[in-house]
């Protein structure tokens, strides 16, 4: 599986990232959430659900200690005001009993070491989320090439593993020069994305390079990202993600979620356009403990890569 992105796609990209400065926020989000409930009618067979997602490979026996399916929280970090709430979140997972991965710009906002460490240090992940998350990742290989060296310092300079690019675009074939155990980049569906070519599965998969031994596993998002939940479609409730995740639970596979810590709104404040109440979140995640018990395996990415890639791959 290649996953490349095409010219079209990377034009269009290259042309939006332009002007985007130039857009008041507020028309962005109000553009956005037309253009969703336009789809909306015409997507319903394939998001949140798509039934061909659900089956694995022939070569697929399970996750460990016989677990019914797992559990992967993730977020992406996107600025200076999500890295503020870092601390707050992981505090509120800690509580419920959970652990997640989460995923810094390096080179848009200065992250402070005691951060990371503090993270780390209470059983949580760091990982990479682009350089600058101003869309021109991949707008050329000249472009790739020279950030994948600086992402590469970084990876190794922090002693992770683990990669997402900011918006999920992604070429599976560039990420290859990434030092990396995984990749995040992808999802099983979701067509509301600018670069919305699914994988199709949810269940993580190998990808490999060209050399023998190169190459990474990929994890993809299965349950759709907050910021469509509860800024675009406005949701209430949790009920999207906990309709997914009983079919992901019922499919044996992998309910991997990507949050933004920028779009929560704690301590009771009233959220702003482009926020919504953690404890929808965090309901959820008591939703997952209530109804799933010890049914289901919850695990750091790179645990999961870790066990996918020797279970499967050697």
């Amino acid at each position: 599986m290649t996953m490349k992105m095409n010219q079209n796609t990377a034009t269009f990209l290259s042309t939006y990232y332009f002007i985007k400065p130039w857009i008041p926020r507020s028309v962005q989000i109000w553009f956005r959430r037309e253009v969703i409930r336009r789809r909306m009618n015409h997507v319903a067979d394939r998001w949140p659900v798509l039934p061909a997602a659900g089956v694995p490979e022939k070569s697929w026996s399970g996750w460990p200690e016989k677990k019914q399916f797992a559990v992967v929280t993730t977020h992406d970090v996107e600025s200076e005001k999500g890295l503020k709430r870092c601390k707050m979140l992981a505090s509120a997972e800690r509580q419920l009993g959970f652990r997640s991965s989460f995923n810094f710009v390096p080179g848009k906002y200065q992250v402070p070491d005691s951060l990371r460490y503090d993270l780390e240090k209470d059983g949580f992940e760091v990982g990479i989320h682009g350089l600058y998350h101003d869309g021109k990742l991949y707008e050329s290989w000249q472009v790739f090439e020279k950030r994948a060296k600086l992402i590469n310092q970084y990876l190794k300079a922090w002693k992770v593993c683990g990669f997402r690019s900011p918006a999920m675009h992604h070429n599976l074939n560039w990420l290859q020069n990434l030092n990396i155990a995984y990749d995040a980049s992808t999802f099983d569906t979701d067509p509301f994305e600018p670069q919305s070519d699914g994988v199709e599965t949810i269940f993580p998969f190998w990808v490999a390079g060209e050399n023998n031994g190169k190459g990474f596993v990929e994890l993809p998002y299965t349950l759709p990202q907050d910021f469509t939940v509860y800024i675009l479609l406005q949701e209430k409730t949790s009920d999207i993600w906990k309709r997914k995740i009983d079919w992901i639970a019922r499919k044996g596979g992998m309910a991997l979620v990507n949050t933004h810590p920028d779009y929560m709104c704690f301590n009771g404040k009233k959220p702003t356009m482009e926020e919504y109440d953690v404890d929808l979140y965090l309901d959820f995640l008591q939703y997952i403990k209530d109804r799933f018990k010890e049914s289901f395996w919850h695990a750091l990415p790179r645990d999961v890569a870790h066990f996918f890639k020797n279970t499967y791959c050697l």
